[in-house]
């Protein structure tokens, strides 16, 4: 069974931009990210070292780890450029009268 987790707004989180999130039942810490209009979201580990993603740089709908630069597609989680080789978990996304929410699987 699966339940909606309230992360924010939609308005909190503008197009080009991406937020951290902690939330409660899930395993790592959350990015949220804006792309042109469409929300998405992964974790904000990055799979190669232990880093904060958000603390990288999300452009082109990629983000750029800020440690060693490898980056990841923010829809897929797939890396796209090295050192990163594992995808990035993804996270459903779920809107609902301008709130985003994440299914959370258990």
């Amino acid at each position: 069974m699966s339940a909606l987790v309230k992360v924010c707004k939609v308005s909190d989180v503008p197009p080009g931009e991406m937020k951290p999130f902690t939330l409660e039942g899930f395993e790592e810490p959350v990015a949220i990210f804006n792309l042109e209009g469409e929300i998405y979201a992964t974790s904000n580990v990055c799979t190669h070292f232990i880093a904060t993603l958000t603390d990288g740089y999300f452009e082109n709908g990629r983000i750029e780890c800020p440690l060693h630069g490898g980056s990841f597609d923010v829809k897929t989680g797939q890396p796209t450029s090295p050192p990163c080789e594992k995808a990035l978990p993804v996270h459903q996304v779920v809107l609902q009268d301008g709130d985003i929410y994440l299914k959370q699987e258990g």
